[in-house]
């Protein structure tokens, strides 16, 4: 940070490139995800299903940083798509288990076709240097829990 500028102003923030590069990435989701008809938060839930099926919504919205009243509607609008379950767990009925359906399990596919094309939208920045990113942002992440 310059330390002639106030901090105060946009030009010191990290949290607007954070927020703009945000948005910028999202919006790249937006298209191919249309296609599928799915949002880009839809997409973290099969994201995480599809690595390993039948996760609580606990271990879910731990993942994705997302509370329970951000993630139930969520995960409702998925189960009414016919793209999850939502089954109590029979040992604790105040967990909820959440399984991907037939329809749900068929998009990984196309999902693995989106990350690919995503990888190639950034095709000019080095691969160390996209690692390195994602290692300092999950640094803030983690810095920030």
């Amino acid at each position: 940070m310059e330390d002639s500028k106030p901090i105060h102003r946009l030009s010191n923030q990290i949290c607007f490139p954070l927020y703009a590069a945000s948005r910028k990435i999202i919006q790249a989701y937006r298209e191919p995800l249309d296609k599928l008809g799915l949002t880009y938060p839809q997409y973290l839930v099969l994201m995480l299903l599809w690595e390993k099926d039948g996760q609580l919504v606990s271990e879910i919205g731990h993942m994705l940083y997302l509370d329970s009243g951000t993630l139930t509607p969520l995960l409702k609008r998925m189960q009414a798509a016919n793209l999850v379950t939502r089954e109590r767990d029979t040992s604790d009925e105040r967990k909820v288990i959440i399984s991907l359906t037939a329809k749900g399990k068929s998009l990984e596919e196309a999902g693995k076709q989106i990350s690919a094309d995503m990888i190639c939208l950034l095709q000019d920045m080095q691969p160390n240097n996209m690692r390195a990113l994602k290692n300092q942002l999950n640094d803030l992440i983690n810095l920030l829990n």
